[in-house]
């Protein structure tokens, strides 16, 4: 029986009726986008068919007329200009295009990365006094930077200019900077809140290239964009859609310059369609494993790499970050187990709401991504932490039910520095007081979250036959992608169904199958569900089937399959199950 609850979305049909007659769409494309906010044939078009054009002026962003001023001038002075980036797929991304974009308008430019273990987040001091003492007069910080005063106070005193951009929430106070770029300041009125700090990045190049004349330079970083605002998990709506969705066509399209396309041959997805799934679960782990394991030092020289006389190179780079991220990989599922011992065998760990594990020596870089898939295992909020040198470092993540960063601030007695926002945060503390702060953040948790806040649910759009699964429909449903944060692939349900093949496992881990309703018969594809291979066999008669829809290639051949959501025991007739 499913663990999920099924939580089916509600939609004004009149209103999708409208819609699509006014936007000549078919009405479960409709219903979709009223359902994300679209309801004007206008905001229809912009959704389905997003273009360069529907990027908003990059000099409404506060700060930016400054910024552009001073890079120009330091250009034309061939000042010493450094990029001062972030160690994952963002602050890399953002690195790439802004170093691409001053060295293509003739400046000295390099960059700065921060490596994890030595040189910790964001924008130190120390850094600056290093580039201070590298004979650097600008610094320009992207994907950090916006709360760090100490760091832009040194600038100051060493009379080094700063310009900051970021999209991280910022301070009540802005730091001492020559200018400010981030839309989340308070007295920014740009319209688009959400980008990735690669979408900032991006701005200001857009903002150099409209002042330079060089207009048509800008689709050429959309493919690095793209990357790092799908990788950060932004909401993919307005200038993120656009980004993405035209990186994208991009990425599948080429050509490319060397670094990207032995980034692309060492991933194994030459010459292939690429989507959001490749770049957050094939291109990102790559990217993100040199700032995990090694130096993002990596990663980014491979992204700069654009002359075809570096190919050697280039591609030992490439097999450099395959190799970390193997050994990433190693160190994760290490770590992952030993958690789960902990949390399957030890009441004082598993039996609260919230999951507190820790361990001596577990690698910092990949904590992160231990937590996110405790939560997704156990449908709790988890936090993992590192020990090392009678300190413990913690990453943390949630679930909607539960606020995290104020969790943190309740029990914040126990730790020496946290911060994050309601779904991620990190901490510090010391190793002594793990098991107080643990005591601490589970009663806490125990009091606020009952039993149906953890339970995962599952979000339904629509119930959908499988004989109304044809060819317009399909490419209708398929072009509202990319999805991800604010455009969730939509998800149907439709019962009762049989199954009249299968279910078989294919490596252990995933289920193939056929189903049938109505006549028509769709494969069915259900990645790591082995475990319920049992229930699905048992109720092959019938079930309700929660799904979405994809297209799959073979000999030449494009045909349409389900992807397994979940299945369930058909309700009875007339039970309240959503629309």
């Amino acid at each position: 029986m499913s663990q999920l609850i099924w939580e089916f979305q509600p939609a004004d049909d009149g209103a999708a009726a409208a819609l699509s007659a006014a936007a000549g769409i078919g009405t479960v494309t409709a219903r979709l986008l009223w359902q994300r906010g679209v309801t004007t044939p206008e905001q229809a078009d912009r959704f389905l068919r997003p273009s360069l054009d529907h990027l908003h002026d990059p000099f409404a962003l506060a700060d930016m007329r400054p910024a552009v001023d001073r890079i120009l001038a330091a250009i034309a002075r061939r000042e010493r200009i450094v990029i001062h980036g972030d160690y994952d797929v963002d602050g890399i991304t953002a690195t790439v295009i802004l170093e691409r974009v001053v060295a293509a308008l003739g400046g000295d430019v390099a960059h700065f990365i921060p490596e994890r273990m030595r040189d910790g987040y964001g924008l130190q001091e120390a850094s600056v006094e290093r580039l201070h003492a590298e004979g650097v007069g600008l610094i320009v910080s992207v994907d950090c930077g916006i709360r760090s005063h100490e760091a832009a106070r040194r600038a100051a005193e060493l009379g080094v200019d700063l310009v900051i951009t970021d999209h991280h929430e910022p301070d009540r106070e802005l730091p001492r900077a020559l200018a400010v770029i981030n839309p989340k300041r308070r007295d920014c009125a740009y319209p688009d809140k959400h980008l990735a700090g690669v979408g900032v990045a991006l701005k200001l190049v857009q903002a150099l290239c409209a002042r330079t004349g060089r207009e048509k330079w800008v689709p050429g970083f959309l493919k690095i964009a793209a990357i790092g605002t799908l990788a950060d998990v932004v909401p993919l709506v307005g200038e993120n859609r656009v980004i993405a969705k035209l990186g994208l066509e991009m990425l599948s399209r080429g050509p490319h310059k060397v670094g990207l396309r032995a980034l692309l041959d060492a991933a194994g997805l030459t010459g292939k369609p690429i989507d959001s799934y490749h770049v957050s679960f094939v291109l990102a782990p790559r990217v993100n494993a040199a700032g995990r394991m090694a130096t993002p030092d990596i990663a980014a020289r491979l992204l700069l790499a654009d002359d075809d006389a570096l190919e050697a190179e280039a591609r030992a780079l490439a097999a450099a970050l395959n190799d970390e991220n193997l050994r990433r990989q190693e160190q994760e599922q290490e770590i992952l187990a030993a958690a789960r011992r902990a949390i399957e065998t030890d009441p004082d760990v598993g039996a609260h709401a919230v999951l507190v594990v820790s361990g001596d020596g577990w690698h910092r870089g990949v904590i992160g991504i231990v937590a996110s898939k405790l939560v997704d295992a156990f449908a709790r909020p988890a936090v993992v932490i590192s020990v090392e040198d009678g300190v413990g470092h913690g990453s943390c993540r949630s679930i909607p039910a539960f606020d995290m960063l104020g969790a943190l601030e309740a029990v914040s007695g126990h730790l020496v520095r946290f911060g994050g926002h309601k779904m991620a945060a990190g901490l510090s503390l010391e190793a002594a007081s793990i098991r107080a702060f643990r005591d601490a953040l589970q009663a806490y948790a125990d009091d606020r979250l009952g039993p149906d806040d953890l339970r995962p649910r599952l979000r339904v759009d629509a119930r959908l036959g499988l004989d109304a699964i044809k060819g317009r429909l399909v490419e209708e449903i398929l072009s509202l992608a990319p999805f991800g944060i604010g455009n969730p692939r939509p998800v149907f349900c439709a019962g009762p169904v049989e199954i009249v093949d299968g279910p078989r496992r294919i490596k252990e881990r995933h289920l193939k199958m056929s189903v049938r309703q109505h006549g028509r018969i769709f494969r069915t594809i259900a990645w790591r569900a082995a475990e319920r291979e049992a229930f699905l066999a048992a109720n092959r008669g019938a079930l309700d089937l929660a799904f979405s829809l994809s297209q799959n290639t073979f000999n030449g051949e494009t045909y349409t399959e389900l992807t397994f959501a979940d299945a369930r025991a058909p309700e009875p007739p007339g039970a309240a199950g959503g629309p």
